[in-house]
């Protein structure tokens, strides 16, 4: 929703910062008072803040109610009375029209003394090519109707804001002759729409504004903001104390724990999750997928006598993950299953539209383990699922849902989109069958190997003399008129701005299939790489599509190119599309993003409309020119748009605002017709930059066009042009028109349906009332969307039998490559990997470390020592384990810059080597003679012990070897000046308070050390044998190691990677520390070098 109502309070405090310098207004404190505030508590916070307030003051609650004068919401007196005033109605309900909800809320303002003839009415509001200021010169609750009687000014929408400003004669005709007022209320009224612009206001009255004494005071405010325009106005947005505007729930809507729950959700992700809770006791429960899909389902809800019934309302889009629809579903069926079962039961639809990009697998992966964990509930209260959904990877995602139901016997109806999307509906409501389950194609990710699907009495003889290449290549050329403004045919180019990689394969792979000669796509540009070529598949053949880091040099270099495709962000899109319409050879340009501040868009209509470019969006999947051209990802994966037949055209043209309705109509179309002539989806946002009439007149003027499908929707106006025209007979082929949003008229609270436009401000705005008039103008209107595939299919045979169409032959279209990465994940392909891993993956929704999500690991506080066991040893060590591992991560750390391996790091840092390169060289050195004891010791005293050698028996024997034991002896340290790291270790292992195990190997090494230092005192157990051996007791006598996976551990070098790891922290430091030093070139000194060189010369030959 991008227009959002703001409270009155915040919209003052909004106003009052803003204009308070000017000195044109009184800007009183306002009190803030909640459900269960202490009046008296308030107050005096409030006097110590600022001063005593008004002996006379006014209260009313602030929660977006309309006329609160005219319900007596609307009290004043002195402060006495307004705390009575306050706890007489904090918590109690009220009845405003159809709507009741509970007083929480309320502002206090002092009481501003005036006649009648001081209150004056202004409204701003805006509207798609200008902004309208309304000024009446009375004001008040008895104003009556101020539509008739209000003046108005219109101040163009300009692509300079500093032209966008009422001239003084235009408000001379606006306010007319007010006297002495007339001077300050025309200053106040330029100030006040400089503020509606700068703040991004879409909706701001002011009823009545009082003028007494020379000021001008706000006595009622009502407002919205652009809530899109928060990353340009987020300073902008505060009051004087520099609190932010607040965005209450609607009258009667009061959001519950789980609806805040799932707003925080939506604000942490780029996919859109909505929730609202109309009726916790209700029985129908639904979990759609898509905007639009989203209010068809409730619709057909409603149609069918479900209305009362319904729990509530919500949509997920924009392919969240896996955990994020696992949050969605669980928070839905945590209220669904909550209190006692309802004797008849519940039902949960869960539907959707066919998805253009939404991995299905992916999201129902989510709904599956929140069956999972409710699977208890939803039996207890007998609830049966319905479940349809189409798009990429669907077929995946309802086998999913079909072994989860029989794995937890439960009664879950399963359809793809071969069913018509809203047939459960009737099904789940008991007022109809369940659809019978067609066989479905056999189809994959991008295949369809048995496309009968959807033929629609087009007729398959397929001649084999037939040029499949050049068939769809001489159509256009037969038409034999004027394309009539066409926007797309066989041999459009287009630019696409950003790296969007899938996306332009997607557009390829449509061009190949629909036997194009060429690719459409022919640059990109992107200003965050340099420039460069990227490798795509036409077909089978790999090509190279150049991408240009400027603009002007991909269109410069591509002056054929009439469509961008721009993927830009909401925040760069705005100067990215300014910058194209200054290329003239653009015809249409694509705004993929949602979320486009509605001002920045009128300024783009303007221009474009300057230009004579058609924008289609912002907030659109595009739209789709079957066998010609599509726009980004428009008809969804390949499979979709073989069962669709896009890839040849058809006689049918449709308009919708949804992208996923568009694709749905895709479906529709092709199962009742002979296909797509072409389909645009407009955005869903409230100015698209074309309309439903741009389209539906492109197409009633193709001749190739035989009939049209328009699919509006609740809010704005648009829909009633096409009625004019229809009546105005300047539209004669057939339409089979229908407005969704009809739930509307059922549900007694505001609620934003689907997209930013989708909302009724007035009685002409409602879906059921669009209907209306588009039937009586003549469109075919069916009862409901359930009807709509159904009447298409009627005009359509219609027109078949009169002769107007004329079925084609059905060409098969060519096999198209899948892509490796996604035949992968459908299971279709495999092939013998070239890496294994068992310690990490990355894949997921999060990092694992040996199957143990990161989040466990922080929230579990495993430490270094912790992680390192998982990566290193596949094990959860105990806490003692992983704390010994960071005591030997500590104590091996640093042994002074003099040992070989600081040496060395030391003089590669000199010589100006980077941190990695210092540091290999350090770590070089590692080995038998440095550093490379851990495993030696480990080994030598684990065998010995693992013979039942004594101490006595195990040093006699290495002395007659020859050898020296590992892990014993030390250059300085003795046994009477003990090594401290070694006594560290000894008094942390032998603590059975803290470690919690035996330790013979320990004991057994430190009965070898009183045998060797009774004959030298520097013989001692030394750090490398003290960790060797201690680690070895950890792996034999933890109890979760084998012994087959210790003696492995200790073979495969795990011990000395302990050393490795410690001391690489100290060769850091090293290289740090000269660097930070600034040591230059090391040189050894020749006195420290002895030359030995043989005597005399060698002779010469």
């Amino acid at each position: 929703m991008s227009a959002k109502a703001v409270s009155e309070l915040s919209g003052k405090e909004l106003l009052y910062r803003h204009l308070e310098p000017t000195g044109l207004i009184d800007a009183p404190r306002l009190l803030r008072l909640n459900e269960g505030d202490d009046f008296g508590a308030v107050l005096n916070d409030f006097r110590r803040q600022h001063s005593a307030p008004a002996e006379k003051l006014v209260i009313k609650p602030d929660q977006l109610i309309k006329r609160r004068g005219k319900h007596g919401l609307v009290k004043f007196g002195p402060i006495n009375e307004i705390e009575k005033n306050f706890k007489e109605w904090q918590g109690t309900y009220v009845k405003v029209g159809k709507t009741t909800g509970r007083l929480r809320t309320f502002i206090v303002e002092p009481f501003v003394g005036h006649s009648d003839s001081d209150e004056f009415y202004i409204c701003i509001y805006s509207g798609r090519d200008a902004d309208t200021i309304m000024f009446y010169e009375q004001g008040g609750v008895d104003i009556g109707d101020v539509d008739q009687k209000a003046r108005r000014l219109e101040v163009s929408v300009e692509l300079d804001e500093g032209k966008m400003t009422p001239k003084d004669d235009e408000l001379k005709a606006l306010l007319g002759n007010l006297g002495e007022r007339t001077s300050i209320v025309t200053q106040f009224v330029k100030q006040l729409y400089h503020i509606y612009k700068e703040c991004h206001f879409t909706y701001l009255e002011i009823n009545p504004l009082v003028v007494v004494n020379n000021k001008v005071h706000i006595l009622d405010l009502a407002a919205k903001l652009d809530e899109t325009a928060l990353f340009l106005c987020s300073e902008k947005w505060k009051g004087r104390d520099g609190s932010l505007v607040e965005f209450p729930a609607p009258f009667g809507r009061d959001l519950t724990t789980e609806e805040h729950y799932i707003a925080d959700l939506d604000s942490k992700t780029g996919a859109s999750l909505k929730l609202t809770i109309l009726n916790r006791e209700g029985r129908i429960w639904t979990m759609v997928a898509g905007g639009g899909a989203s209010v068809v389902f409730t619709d057909t809800v409603c149609d069918l006598g479900g209305s009362n019934e319904l729990a509530n309302y919500g949509e997920y889009s924009g392919d969240p993950s896996e955990s994020q629809t696992y949050e969605y579903a669980k928070t839905i069926l945590s209220v669904m299953t909550e209190g006692k079962p309802n004797p008849k039961g519940k039902v949960l639809i869960i539907g959707g539209s066919i998805a253009n990009f939404t991995n299905v697998a992916k999201t129902f992966g989510g709904i599956v383990k929140a069956f999972e964990s409710f699977v208890d509930k939803l039996k207890e209260h007998h609830v049966t699922i319905y479940v349809r959904r189409g798009g990429p990877n669907y077929q995946q995602g309802l086998r999913k849902i079909k072994e989860v139901a029989d794995r937890l016997d439960l009664p879950i109806h399963v359809f793809g989109p071969e069913t018509h999307m809203t047939a459960i509906v009737g099904a789940a409501l008991g007022v109809r069958p369940v659809p019978a389950a067609p066989v479905a194609p056999h189809t994959t990710g991008q295949f369809l190997l048995s496309p009968e699907r959807n033929t629609a009495g087009t007729i398959r003889n397929i001649d084999s003399s037939v040029d499949l290449r050049s068939g769809v290549q001489q159509e256009v050329k037969a038409v034999g008129k004027e394309l009539y403004e066409s926007l797309f045919e066989n041999n459009t180019k287009a630019v696409i701005w950003g790296q969007q990689l899938k996306a332009v394969q997607g557009m390829l792979d449509f061009d190949y299939v629909c036997r194009r000669a060429s690719p459409s796509v022919v640059a990109s540009t992107y200003p965050f790489t340099g420039d460069s070529k990227q490798k795509y598949y036409f077909g089978q053949k790999e090509i190279l599509i150049p991408s240009y880091q400027k603009m002007k040099d991909a269109f410069s270099s591509h002056p054929d190119a009439t469509v961008m495709v721009t993927f830009a962000s909401l925040r760069s899109v705005f100067d990215t599309v300014k910058e194209a319409l200054t290329y003239p050879q653009l015809r249409v340009i694509a705004i993929i993003a949602e979320g486009v501040p509605e001002n920045q868009t009128r300024k783009l209509i303007k221009l474009a409309d300057e230009r004579g470019v058609t924008i289609i969006g912002p907030a659109t999947v595009g739209g789709i020119k079957p066998g010609c051209f599509k726009i980004g990802n428009t008809g969804g994966m390949m499979d979709n748009i073989l069962a669709s037949k896009l890839y040849r055209s058809g006689s049918v043209a449709y308009v919708s605002r949804s992208g996923g309705m568009s694709n749905e109509l895709n479906n529709i179309i092709s199962s009742n017709t002979d296909g797509v002539f072409e389909g645009v989806a407009i955005g869903g946002d409230r100015y698209p930059g074309s309309t439903y009439t741009d389209h539906i007149m492109r197409y009633q003027n193709d001749d190739r066009v035989k009939m049209m499908v328009l699919l509006g929707e609740v809010g704005g106006t648009e829909e009633y042009k096409i009625v004019e025209a229809l009546k105005a007979k300047r539209i004669t082929k057939p339409i089979v028109g229908w407005c969704i949003g009809t739930c509307a008229d059922h549900i007694t609270s505001e609620v934003q349906f689907g997209h930013a436009g989708a909302s009724a401000n007035a009685q002409g705005e409602t879906a059921a009332a669009k209907n209306s008039a588009l039937r009586a103008a003549g469109a075919i209107v069916p009862a409901s969307f359930d009807d709509l595939g159904k009447e298409i299919r009627k005009e359509y045979e219609r027109l078949v039998s009169n002769g107007t169409i004329i079925p084609k032959e059905e060409v098969p279209p060519p096999a198209v490559p899948m892509d490796y990465s996604w035949a992968r994940e459908l299971g279709l392909i495999r092939k013998p990997a070239s890496f294994m891993t068992s310690i990490c993956d990355e894949r997921g929704e999060e990092l694992l470390y040996a199957g143990v999500p990161i989040t466990r690991v922080l929230e579990e506080e495993m430490g270094v020592g912790g992680v390192l066991s998982l990566l290193w040893f596949q094990k959860r060590l105990p806490d003692y384990a992983n704390k010994f591992i960071e005591i030997c991560l500590m104590l091996t750390a640093d042994h002074g810059p003099a040992v070989s391996g600081a040496h060395n790091t030391i003089v590669c840092a000199r010589a100006g080597k980077d941190l990695i390169s210092s540091l290999v060289s350090g770590l070089l050195t590692i080995g038998d003679r440095f550093g490379g004891a851990l495993d030696g010791a480990a080994k030598t005293f684990a065998e010995a012990f693992d013979k039942q050698q004594s101490a006595h028996q195990f040093v006699n024997e290495m002395r007659h070897q020859g050898k020296l034991i590992p892990g014993i002896g030390h250059r300085v340290k003795s046994i009477n000046n003990p090594d401290k790291r070694v006594e560290i270790l000894k008094k942390f292992a032998l603590n059975r308070d803290i470690f919690k195990q035996e330790t013979p190997l320990l004991n057994f090494a430190l009965d070898v050390e009183r045998i060797t230092t009774a004959k030298k005192p520097n013989l001692i157990l030394n750090v490398d044998g003290a960790i060797g051996v201690i680690f070895v007791d950890i792996l034999r006598q933890s109890g979760l190691f084998t012994q087959a996976e210790a003696q492995e551990t200790i073979e495969i070098g795990s011990l000395n990677g302990l050393f490795v790891l410690g001391r690489s922290l100290g060769f850091i430091g090293h290289y740090l520390d000269q660097r930070r030093l600034k040591q230059g070139l090391y040189r050894h000194p020749w006195d420290d070098i002895t030359y030995v060189l043989p005597e005399g010369e060698f002779d010469r030959e």
